[in-house]
């Protein structure tokens, strides 16, 4: 199935300029990034037995969320809901590593 889509994608009827694929593909690697996050969760909740909500995952929400809001900017007028919804979601990443490394700091001195 996955070639199928690939070559309706890459077909000359869809008349896909090179900045549009390069788009889509910007586009394509802020949501790998962003849903990689979960598989970074799940690999190091099984090394400890236990749920954990490691650092990296918040580094990858942050970039996948930045690179989508980048490219629902891109869209324009129709990216607004995703640019609306990666909105919300950064402000909660950036504290959420701010509130981590103000801990560490707190438990360094």
């Amino acid at each position: 199935m996955l070639d199928q889509v690939a070559a309706w994608l890459f077909a000359p009827h869809t008349n896909c300029t090179t900045v549009d694929t390069l788009w889509l593909s910007i586009g394509f690697f802020g949501q790998a990034l962003f849903a990689s996050r979960f598989f970074v969760q799940l690999f190091k909740s099984e090394m400890a037995g236990r749920s954990v909500v490691p650092v990296a995952f918040w580094y990858f929400s942050l970039g996948g969320g930045l690179i989508t809001l980048v490219y629902s900017v891109h869209l324009g007028q129709m990216g607004l809901p995703f640019l609306m919804g990666q909105i919300g979601g950064l402000v909660v990443y950036v504290r959420n590593l701010m509130l981590i490394y103000r801990e560490r700091t707190r438990a360094a001195a």
